[in-house]
């Protein structure tokens, strides 16, 4: 084959047995759907099949993978078996195998004499995109071998590893179809793509230094410069105290040394992120080792194909080089990824500590994707750019983990996740086709068709206008990528939410039936898809706990509690309702909320009678109070929430976090659950502070009023704020959960469902399922989509459907 010529079409291959003349006495089309496209599926069905004597052929459809074999013997039917059960026990390790159908077929004319990998047929498309997975071994080995041909090739990759997503532009998975069409395969990489033996064969963005993308380093200006190994380059920039930007699979990151706390600083100065922590790469598992505590779990996910950010538990006493102490204000955990790409193998190499790498944009854009656009945007960023000349079409930012309850927790599902598809529970078989428009803040979108559930990467808040025109074209890239044809539009039952306005205009210029859903609704019918919940087993109790929703009565909800199914649910909870003086201010000033709750609990001149010498009283005199409490008793600009995150806001304001102003979304929520983990495993915190209950014929109040007696009863005392924080969190859990068990016991229910934000806490998470199960209860949470607005579309698809 000529250097530059395109793979061949079709493989013919013997399977390395003898052909015989022995009539066929069984043929059988075998189709296997999942994750079976781009992940080596096919050569492990032509490696089975001559190790089984069968005959036939193998290609990729738009329903996934197609198998028609014949067996030339009296065994046909045990090798039949044993081909299909081998299938799933020796799977490719990025494919997902969610069911093989099989039907005999009618005895064909002249039977064939060899075993084939036919090219793809463009049919209707029913298959799923495989997520972009992290260097496997076997590359990472060649491109530190200075005797391998990609010795240092930063775009090495097989059928187990490298980018998918973010190089697709339509199905089926095939190079002409992928960002890599422009570079035409030179001989070598050719016979690797058309060898079925080859863990290269049919790798889709197979490439070498001879005929694949190349890098480079270019100055502030974006003129290249002349360096020879431009990464190598790159690195000693870094070890200078540089910040460069650096163009990755999904989009591009913006890097530093971490160590340095001057590049640190000048970093945050620069991208406008005062306050919200920093991701960071290390080398490998032995350096977060020095900073973080990584167990066998932990380990786990950061080495598997994913690769996604990891918060992990600092140490107390760090043994590696001192890091920079601003890389994550105010919390216990740092966010650690390992390289996932060869570029970034080869620029960590010589790394004894870590660098940071946070997203290339300015503070809440969407991350970068294009060179022109990110010499553009980050050019007053980074003092240099390591780019590269393969195009991301779709952008896809780290997913971040955490371990909670014994299990990982997604709260971020993006590249080594999305748009790998989820199997819908038991009765959704048959479902409308559905789009899902998602919510305004970690806005995802969902598609819904042929049992499964199509999630998109982590698209951000639509808040911000690039995000949502990326947005928008997301929406049609899904459409048309996975050729959707939806007739129900999911949206939000909030009227100014973009992502509610938008599905609107779709669903009325497409003829689409609009459904509007219940925020907590949805978040509750989210974990019940997400744990497989069938969509006939009946309701559960669910607690949603939350920033806020817009509630059905036209009051903004966040701490409920709801009897809920996938077509209906009842409120038969809630936290007791507050203002939000100043509306959004409320949320960017925690004070405010604190003030809210004074009000409502105690009034502002009994609590400065009863408390008048807390430095807190003295702090909250000096803010506007009579104007604010004048909003809060005419309902100007002070709607009613019932809101836990509001709750969490104003006991941190109370303890002196985040009081004046917030720098990111749950900074005050966050920077309160890491004091209290300071304090964790003290015997004085007791059971935590109390709540009170107020029955209405409309469902039962839990009334925080108690716990500000006994918070600022402990303030008076000089008790430390960690163990105000302790017991607060403490007798949340207490509170939420004894309310939950008697709701539950009374609807003669027994699982209850934990969906929204605040179950990103560990301490909520783990403390209200400790007791649920204690109180003779199965709490369901979320595993596969975030508890947070990221999993809304998906409880938005399936209530769509079942109803």
């Amino acid at each position: 084959m000529p250097v530059g010529a395109s793979p061949p079409k079709s493989i013919n291959l013997k399977p390395g047995f003898p052909h015989t003349e022995a009539p066929v006495t069984l043929a059988q089309s075998i189709r296997v759907r999942g994750l079976v496209q781009g992940v080596g599926f096919r050569p492990t069905v032509w490696r089975l099949a001559r190790d089984l004597g069968l005959w036939g052929d193998v290609r990729n459809d738009g329903d996934g993978v197609l198998i028609r074999v014949w067996v030339p013997d009296v065994d046909g039917a045990d090798r039949l078996d044993r081909l299909c059960a081998r299938l799933r026990a020796e799977c490719p390790p990025l494919a997902r195998i969610d069911s093989i159908e099989r039907v005999v077929l009618d005895l064909p004319g002249p039977q064939p004499s060899d075993f084939q990998i036919l090219a793809s047929d463009a049919t209707a498309v029913r298959t799923g995109v495989v997520a972009d997975a992290a260097t496997c071994a076997a590359c990472a080995r060649e491109i530190q071998d200075p005797a391998d041909r990609r010795y240092r090739y930063p775009f090495t990759n097989c059928t187990h590893c490298g980018p998918r997503l973010t190089i697709v532009q339509s199905i089926p998975y095939d190079r002409a179809n992928t960002s890599m069409a422009v570079f035409p395969l030179c001989r070598a990489c050719a016979a690797e793509y058309a060898d079925p033996a080859d863990r290269r064969f049919h790798a889709q963005p197979n490439a070498c230094p001879v005929c694949g993308p190349r890098v480079w380093l270019a100055d502030g200006e974006g003129s290249a410069l002349p360096e020879t190994d431009p990464i190598a380059a790159a690195d000693r920039l870094l070890a200078r105290g540089r910040i460069l930007a650096i163009k990755g699979i999904g989009g591009f990151h913006l890097a530093c040394d971490a160590a340095n706390a001057a590049a640190v600083a000048e970093l945050r100065r620069r991208k406008r992120r005062f306050q919200k922590p920093f991701a960071l790469m290390a080398r490998d598992l032995t350096v977060i080792r020095r900073y973080c505590a990584a167990g066998e779990a932990p380990a786990a996910l950061l080495t598997s194909p994913a690769a996604p950010i990891c918060l992990l538990d600092r140490l107390a006493t760090p043994t590696g080089p001192a890091l920079a102490p601003d890389l994550a204000p105010g919390q216990s955990t740092l966010g650690f990824m390992l390289p996932y790409s060869p570029l970034h193998l080869l620029l960590l190499a010589d790394w004894d500590r870590p660098l940071v790498m946070t997203s290339g944009n300015l503070s809440e854009e969407p991350q970068c994707i294009d060179n022109g656009d990110a010499l553009e945007r980050l050019g007053g960023l980074a003092d240099a750019a390591l780019l590269h000349d393969r195009a991301i079409i779709n952008r896809a930012d780290d997913s971040v983990v955490r371990l909670m309850d014994g299990a990982p927790r997604l709260l971020r599902r993006a590249r080594g996740y999305a748009p790998a598809p989820l199997q819908l529970p038991p009765g959704f078989a048959a479902a409308p086709p559905v789009l899902a428009c998602g919510g305004e803040l970690k806005n995802t979108i969902c598609l819904l068709k042929d049992g499964q559930a199509i999630l998109s990467q982590h698209l951000g808040d639509l808040e911000d206008a690039r995000t949502a025109r990326e947005y928008e074209r997301t929406i049609d890239l899904y459409l048309a990528l996975f050729e959707h044809r939806p007739e129900r539009c999911a949206v939000d039952l909030h009227p100014d939410y973009r992502s509610t306005q938008t599905g609107r205009a779709r669903a009325t210029h497409g003829g689409l039936t609009l459904i509007e859903v219940q925020h907590h609704h949805a978040h509750i019918a989210a974990v019940l898809a997400d744990q497989g919940w069938p969509l006939d087993a009946g309701p559960v109790l669910g607690i949603a706990l939350d920033g806020l929703g817009y509630g059905a009565d036209g009051t903004l909800w966040g701490g409920e509690f709801l009897i809920a199914d996938y077509r209906a649910y009842r409120r038969v909870g809630w936290l007791r309702p507050v203002p939000m003086p100043g509306g959004t201010r409320a949320i960017l000033e925690p004070w405010r909320n604190l003030l809210a709750q004074i009000e409502v609990c105690f009034g502002w001149e009994a609590f400065q009678h009863r408390w008048p010498d807390l430095e807190l009283t003295r702090r909250l005199a000096g803010r506007p109070i009579p104007l604010v409490r004048t909003l809060m008793e005419r309902r100007l600009n002070a709607p009613l929430t019932s809101s836990a995150g509001r709750l969490f806001d104003a006991v941190a304001a109370a303890l002196g976090l985040c009081a004046d102003g917030i720098a990111y979304e749950g900074q005050a929520a966050i920077e309160l659950e890491a004091l209290a983990t300071a304090a964790t495993g003290s015997a004085s915190a007791g059971d935590g502070y109390p709540f009170g209950r107020i029955d209405t014929d409309g469902g039962t109040l839990l009334d925080p009023a108690p716990l500000w007696s006994a918070l600022f009863a402990d303030l008076a005392a000089g008790i430390a704020s960690a163990q105000i924080a302790l017991r607060f969190h403490l007798g949340f859990c207490t509170a939420v959960a004894a309310l939950a068990a008697d709701l539950a016991r009374a609807a003669g229910l027994d699982h209850v469902a934990l969906s929204g934000g605040v179950f990103q806490n560990r301490l909520v998470l783990e403390g209200i399922s400790e007791r649920l199960r204690a109180l003779g209860l199965t709490p369901i949470s979320h595993r596969q989509v975030p508890a947070n607005d990221g999993g809304l579309s998906l409880g938005q698809a399936v209530i769509a459907a079942a109803r």
